[in-house]
This record gives structure tokens, sequence and C-alpha cells, in this order.
């Protein structure tokens, strides 16, 4: 089979667009990148192709296919196994989505949609109000551990029948887009915990492990995943980050303050 014409329009530095370039690598799809400023006003070109002006956007064979959770799906459902070099399909790994004619497809298919979107409406808003709030460590510890504990570590028990330690998503032996749309978020995590960044407590991973242990196995699986990781640019992202939640610092301090001298 003949590999698409693949065009992503993109910022690599965004996590939304990073579920494109996950899905792109683990496929083993080759397409051309259009860099997207998002630090300016969209130029009009763009917006004639994207309206909302937002990254990702795919052209697939001339198809144009926006939202990242949309576009990561969509490369799943077209590719339900990963292309070798020469384009040829191989049926040695599964695809990042079960097929769902079969009830089992159709019900680890819900599974992870579950999954992902407990992450997105549960978990994330907690990660950003730690780094736009300017959380102490101790808040944003236990903020981050208290809520993978309730909405995320449950899930990671029901997905894994076997027990499988060493296993992705429902026991997948490989990235499922679980992983593909929650990845660019745990790398986040692991690096905002580096002493050189230090928005969050270097002592996190311990916490983790200790009151989620399958969620810190996984999740450490996940980001050492070159599919994944490929992607990061940690300096960037940490310096960024560790800029934001400083500025939130010191302006929480400064309104504390000002409180004291009124």
């Amino acid at each position: 089979m003949a590999s698409p014409k693949i065009t992503l329009y993109t910022n690599p530095n965004c996590p939304w667009a990073q579920r494109a370039h996950i899905t792109l690598k683990e496929l083993n799809l080759p397409y051309e990148q259009v860099f997207i400023d998002i630090e300016k006003p969209r130029e009009e070109w763009y917006l004639a192709i994207n309206p909302k002006g937002q990254v990702p956007t795919l052209s697939y064979n001339g198809t144009v296919i926006t939202e990242s959770g949309i576009v990561a799906q969509f490369l799943a459902d077209a590719h339900p196994h990963p292309l070798n070099e020469t384009g040829t399909e191989t049926q040695t790994r599964a695809g990042l989505l079960p097929p769902s004619n079969s009830f089992e497809g159709a019900i680890q298919r819900a599974r992870i949609a579950f999954f992902v979107d407990a992450w997105v409406s549960k978990v994330y808003p907690v990660l950003t109000g730690v780094i736009l709030g300017g959380e102490s460590h101790g808040a944003s510890t236990e903020g981050l551990v208290g809520v993978i504990e309730k909405e995320i570590e449950p899930l990671l028990l029901v997905s894994a029948a076997s027990g499988d330690a060493d296993s992705f998503f429902g026991d997948s032996e490989t990235l499922t887009l679980a992983e593909v749309l929650t990845g660019p978020f745990l790398l986040w995590i692991f690096t905002l915990l580096k002493p050189e960044y230090g928005a969050l407590s270097t002592e996190l991973i311990s916490v983790l492990r200790e009151r989620v242990p399958r969620f810190a196995s996984w999740a450490s699986r996940v980001v050492a995943h070159d599919s994944v990781r490929h992607v990061l640019d940690e300096e960037w992202v940490g310096n960024n980050l560790k800029a934001r939640w400083e500025g939130a610092v010191a302006k929480k301090e400064g309104e504390s303050k000002e409180k004291e001298d009124e």
C-alpha cells in the first residue's frame, strides 16, 4: 500500500499538536511539517485551512482534519497496523486502536475513550492549575496524586486483566491511543519534577509509587517510549513552564504582602 501524502500544520512545542507527532511516529508514516507560530495572530492562509487557527491540522491526501484527538484517532483507524519502511502492513504488532467490529474491540475502544476523557477533564485542569496558580510543592503533590488516585489508578487496574506490570493500557504490548493522547502531559510532569525546573516536588515520583503504583509504573514506561519522547524539547518545556509557575508564585506572594500592608 502506497503511503498517503500527509502534511501536518503544527507547533511541536504544543502538547495538543504533539499528539499527532506521536501518532505519526508510532505508525511510521512519513509526513511534511509546516510550522505554525502560535504566539502570533494566525495568517489568513492558515485560517483558510483551519478557521479556528489551532494546531494540529492534518492534510491527508488533500482532506483536512482538525482537533488533536480526532486527528490521532483518524490516523489510528486509517492505519490499524504500523507500516514498515517499504510501506507494507505488518501483523506483528497491534495498532493504536482495536477494530470496533467485535464486542471486545468495541469495549476496549470505549475504555480508552473513557480513560482519556478522565485525564483531560480531571487531571489536566489540576496540572495546569499547579503551573498557572503557583501552587506550593506540598499542595501540588497532594492535588496531583489525589486526582490520579481517584480518577486514573482505578481505570488502569480495570484495564489490566492479566496484571502484567510491563504492559500499556489494556494489557497491550505496544502503545495505544490512551498513551498517545496523554503522553505529552505525562512528559510535563516528569520534566517539571526535575530539580533544574522545580515546579513540582522531586518527591512526587516516590509518592506516586507509594499511592498509585500502577500509574507510576505505566507513566514511566510511556515517557520512556521513543515515539512519545522524540517530540519533547525538554529544555524549552521545562524553562517555559518553570517561568509561568515562578511568575504565578511571585504574583501570589505580592498579593499576600499587599494584604498584610493594608
